[in-house]
């Protein structure tokens, strides 16, 4: 079994999974539409059954991911998260005897900011209800672990990036500091993969900036060095974001710009489904073709490695249909992988734009290669030939 990345076509919002050369599971964000979870809407994928597909089950049958990162608590990142997943004890769960594709699925391990748990405190900052979910389990986790001085499966939290004033002392065992790599997964050492957290930094140094990087500024981004084979020393780099902007990524460039490799990927999942406000302080709704590249947030993205693949995740990419996703952030892109021939693809296109299905891409001993989805295909080409013809 190879490492495998998927990306799931969820619109303008993130859904990925990593699966580690041991089979080990990490979810990247959720955005499960209720037109995805709805038969008759015959359009919209049904990315929950393709995640409960590619799954593994505990002794219970219980489908489960080994750890569930929330980048940040937007709802295109955590939409169907009180549908889908288990929340609270274990021993709650209630879904034993319901059909396979009804079980909810089991969160061994939460990745979670502690900017999560001051958001859902805030008026300016109301979180959906699925994001108070989240911040709710997390809590809860958390005081677990402050009760107990340990934790079981899914009971876990791991909390990325250091709170302010003290929040998070005490909780060291169970913390991740910004800037440093991790090679732990539900708990226990795995050496199939490491994580270099990016951000977020301190939060924060006064309250000034907790309101300036309280949403988006706020994602979690990590670079996942990822082992291909059992035998050789093959390893590859996912680079996810969130919806970091354009000033977390000039930030980023200030303090890796002489060690970029820092940066480096062979997958990275766009920022923000292909926005523009990843590359540029400019609006392009205001400024079009004449807003400015920042160089210093296209450096920070643009240490792509040979072969490299770009996946956003986003709907179809249009001219002159706005921002996220924005056509001009697509040609940056493409602009970084053309000197190292890479791909860029877009999750809501392929393989057709009227029959997206998962991308799935193989961590291979020679790098990461997408693979050909053929049942996708098969359905894509049958939905094609039933498609009315003009003429």
């Amino acid at each position: 079994m190879n490492p495998t990345l998927s990306f799931f076509p969820v619109g303008n919002g993130d859904m990925a999974l990593v699966k580690l050369l041991d089979g080990a599971t990490i979810l990247v964000d959720c955005n499960i539409r209720k037109a995805a979870d709805d038969p008759a809407d015959k359009e919209t994928r049904d990315v929950a059954k393709d995640l409960r597909a590619r799954l593994p089950r505990d002794s219970s049958g219980r489908p489960y991911v080994d750890a569930f990162l929330l980048s940040h608590p937007d709802k295109d990142h955590c939409s169907g998260l009180c549908t889908h997943f288990h929340l609270g004890p274990l021993e709650d769960y209630a879904d034993d005897k319901k059909p396979d594709a009804e079980k909810k699925i089991v969160i061994r391990e939460m990745w979670s900011s502690p900017i999560v748990f001051r958001r859902a405190r805030k008026i300016h900052h109301v979180l959906c209800d699925d994001a108070k979910a989240w911040a709710t389990e997390a809590r809860r986790r958390v005081k677990h672990f402050r009760d107990k001085g340990w934790a079981g499966e899914g009971d876990r939290i791991l909390i990325l990036g250091e709170d302010k004033v003290g929040k998070t002392d005490g909780l060291e065992a169970i913390l991740v500091k910004s800037g440093e790599k991790f090679a732990r997964l539900n708990g226990m050492p795995n050496s199939y993969f490491e994580a270099h957290l990016l951000a977020p930094s301190l939060v924060c140094e006064d309250d000034e900036e907790v309101e300036l990087r309280a949403k988006n500024q706020s994602s979690v981004i990590l670079n996942f060095d990822i082992v291909a084979t059992h035998v050789g020393m093959n390893r590859y780099r996912f680079l996810t974001a969130g919806d970091a902007e354009v000033a977390i990524w000039e930030r980023l460039w200030e303090r890796y710009k002489d060690e970029p490799e820092v940066l480096e990927y062979d997958v990275l999942e766009t920022p923000h489904h292909c926005s523009w406000r990843v590359l540029s302080w400019d609006s392009w709704s205001d400024c079009g073709e004449d807003a400015e590249v920042s160089e210093a947030a296209r450096s920070a993205l643009g240490q792509a490695r040979y072969g490299a693949k770009i996946i956003a995740s986003c709907k179809p990419i249009k001219e002159g249909d706005g921002d996220p996703p924005c056509t001009r952030a697509k040609r940056e892109y493409e602009s970084i992988l053309d000197p190292v021939y890479g791909k860029f693809l877009c999750t809501g296109e392929t393989p057709y734009t009227w029959a997206p299905a998962p991308i799935d891409i193989d961590i291979l001993a020679a790098g990461p290669k997408v693979r050909v989805a053929e049942a996708a295909t098969a359905a894509a080409a049958t939905a094609a030939a039933a498609a009315p013809r003009a003429g």
